[in-house]
């Protein structure tokens, strides 16, 4: 028995003394590792196939008052009972005759078998110009149950068209179904797309028909995983979110770990003639920095709990689950892989002790030239951000429905038409709930807002205490005059005594997710400061390099906010940014960028501890300049595959995010933060010790490379 004791005890100081990139990387750990990758990954995706997330429908907080309307409607006869509008008008845009109405009622039997109750007669406009039937039908659990009714009618439109008329379905449930039917596909299309944009901008930074191949497996395969796992989270919490940002923001982030873990791996290899060897050194000295930034973006996106947007909410725990995922892939699965393949995974230009490379000639240069004339080069840096935040001058938040669609739908065109002829809120009209006993009093207190067109009751509850009363505005909904008008009737029905009046419907619902989102951004926007900063701190063990490097952050994130918002005004003819975009494109920068941030500075703290600040900084730049700016161009062009989703959100973000990602690559790490630690110098790392958070001493790969060789002869 103590013999078998005293061989486990050896057996586990072995172990203690190895590290587990040495297990990792060797020749049968690499081969286990691999393996128990792929039986988790099969297991996984095997009892996750079936889930997935609850469909995306609320778009304000959960306790205002319109979801307060929504949810007691539910209580009335015929809940799942709305309306959606016919509309018809002459192609050459003339008055309707006698015999084109007659033709509109011919319709009448046709979406009679469609319907949940009987159409109305063809209502037409005051010019004679337009003609709408108002047509109920039952809506289903989702927008994509409710899509497949919607195409039936037009379907059946299409099918007995009246010669000379254009007839469109339009209306809340046909906005809805349009919606969701835009989407199909849209997914694979992003990523497609996404595969694509990652392939090429690796094998244009690899140089190499076949390096390529193995971080983007690697990162696809826990791009699948993240996607069924994230699927389950929000199944089992009733989280809502885009699964689309969840991909991009594992095809980014997972693709900028493998780059700078490489990127070291390539430099080891330049210096060591086992590749393994290297591999684990590169593991040992590339981890620290590529953990610190997943733990910076999860704790940043985690802060997204705290968001009272359904939307946002749920977001924030499915993209910290989709980050982890990618971190584990990328520390855990690839330096395996990579020791199976060995050096010669990077044919053609095969890094080795014989043939040393200049690396980070360019680099080096123009951080030589920054270091030099420090002030000079940041006041020129600052001066190209302040320029950018000037787009924020005339920029405004929220678009209207018809707005948020990248393409054209019918249910967008038929609106149009409807509004041009018809009171602009017909086909969105407001909903307000009331005690019975007070409807009187509430009509009477509606009608004196100004834009009221009409207000009548159209149904009482089950158990009849309560009465739904519509109401048809003058103003186009998510007009500013309509938003107000919300808070008009708002004001004016809550102060009829023992009504209890409750005001809903789409515009509303709109104005409480602006806000709504308002209110997540003045919350969260500075909790993501205070984890990037408190990140910062235990990294850097300072204070004054965290709150410089911070502010720097914050201004490139401005500055990308300010100039996405003038190219989608100016060029994309967007009146404004969508609601989430501020919050979601400030979490992004800020989060994302202090990546690169991390990455470089970790590498200047190390140079530092033998070369000093200054030309630490140089010997910094002139190692992860060259994989920074891959890993930027990697993540802006993963960000602009946003743009083949049909929402105009998504695409605002992947521009905003894709121009800041760019900025902080080629301004900010390259010339803003040089400059300033040109200018402080070791003051930088007050009130630390310059090499108090860097126990092993790091030297330039050139510096060691004598002594490496002659070690491994």
């Amino acid at each position: 028995m103590w013999p078998l004791i005293g061989v486990l005890g050896g057996m586990q100081n072995s172990l203690n003394r190895r590290h587990l990139s040495d297990v990792l990387t060797s020749r049968r750990g690499a081969w286990v590792a691999i393996g128990i990758a792929l039986v988790v990954v099969t297991l996984l995706f095997g009892a996750l196939s079936g889930t997935a997330a609850p469909p995306r429908n609320e778009s304000a907080p959960p306790s205002s008052e319109s979801v307060q309307v929504t949810e007691a409607m539910q209580g009335f006869p015929n809940a799942d009972r709305q309306s959606v509008q016919v509309v018809a008008s002459r192609e050459d845009g003339a008055r309707l005759s006698t015999g084109d109405l007659g033709a509109l009622n011919g319709l009448l039997p046709v979406l009679a078998p469609l319907a949940d109750g009987d159409p109305s007669e063809p209502m037409v406009s005051e010019d004679g110009e337009a003609a709408v039937i108002v047509t109920p039908i039952k809506v289903g659990e989702s927008n994509t149950d409710t899509s497949v009714l919607i195409e039936e009618l037009r379907s059946e439109i299409n099918a007995n068209q009246p010669v000379g008329l254009v007839v469109q379905v339009t209306g809340g449930p046909a906005f809805g179904a349009d919606v969701a039917s835009s989407f199909e596909g849209a997914d694979f299309t992003l990523l497609l797309v996404t595969i694509l944009i990652v392939a090429v901008l690796l094998i244009a930074t690899y140089r190499s028909p076949v390096l390529w191949l193995v971080p983007l497996a690697v990162v696809a395969i826990a791009d699948g995983l993240a996607g069924r796992v994230t699927a389950a989270a929000a199944s089992a919490w009733d989280l809502q979110f885009d699964g689309g940002i969840i991909s991009v923001l594992v095809f980014g982030a997972g693709t900028n770990y493998a780059l700078l873990f490489i990127s070291r791996y390539r430099e080891e290899l330049a210096v060591n003639f086992d590749h393994r060897a290297a591999l684990s050194t590169a593991c040992r000295k590339s981890m620290p920095a590529i953990v610190a930034s997943n733990v910076t973006v999860v704790l940043a996106l985690l802060t997204l709990v705290l968001a009272v947007i359904p939307g946002t909410h749920g977001l924030g725990v499915s993209s910290a689950i989709g980050l982890v995922i990618a971190l584990a892939a990328v520390a855990l699965v690839l330096p395996p892989a990579l020791a199976v393949c060995g050096r010669k995974v990077f044919w053609p230009f095969i890094p080795h002790p014989a043939s040393p490379t200049a690396q980070g000639r360019v680099w080096r240069g123009i951080a030589s030239r920054v270091v030099r004339r420090p002030a000079a080069s940041l006041l020129g840096g600052l001066a190209l951000l302040g320029v950018m935040a000037t787009g924020l001058f005339g920029a405004s938040v929220g678009l209207d429905q018809i707005e948020k669609f990248r393409v054209q739908s019918e249910s967008a065109a038929g609106f149009e038409v409807l509004s041009a002829h018809f009171p602009a809120g017909e086909a969105q009209p407001i909903f307000i709930v009331a005690d019975s006993a007070a409807v009187g009093e509430v009509l009477t207190a509606v009608d004196g807002v100004d834009g009221v067109v009409r207000a009548h009751p159209v149904g009482e509850s089950v158990d009849g205490d309560l009465t739904k009363i519509m109401v048809t505005s003058e103003f186009a909904p998510s007009t500013e005059e309509s938003l107000a008008q919300i808070g008009q009737l708002r004001e004016a029905v809550h102060a009829v005594d023992g009504a209890d009046a409750l005001v809903g419907g789409v515009v509303a619902t709109d104005l409480d997710a602006r806000d709504g989102n308002a209110r997540d951004l003045a919350l969260i926007a500075p909790l993501v400061l205070a984890v990037t900063f408190l990140v910062l701190v235990v990294l850097l063990r300072s204070l004054v390099a965290p709150v410089l490097l911070l502010l720097v952050n914050l201004t490139s994130a401005v500055a990308a906010i300010g100039a996405g918002s003038w190219l989608s005004r100016v060029l994309f003819g967007q009146p404004a940014l969508d609601l989430q975009v501020p919050l979601l494109a400030f979490l992004f920068l800020v989060a994302l960028g202090i990546d690169y941030t991390i990455f470089l500075v970790h590498r200047a703290k190390a140079e530092a501890a033998t070369l000093g600040t200054r030309q630490g900084m140089v010997e910094a730049v002139a190692h992860t300049g060259g994989v920074i700016t891959s890993a930027g161009i990697v993540l802006a062009g993963v960000f602009a595959a946003l743009g083949v989703l049909p929402l105009v959100t998504l695409g605002q973000l992947g521009i905003i995010v894709g121009i800041g990602v760019l900025v902080d690559t080629l301004i900010v790490r390259t010339v803003i933060i040089p400059a300033i630690f040109a200018l402080l110098g070791d003051r930088i790392w007050l009130p630390g010790k310059l090499g108090s958070a860097t126990p092993v001493v790091e030297q330039d790969s050139a510096a060691r490379e004598p002594q490496r060789a002659e070690l491994t002869v």
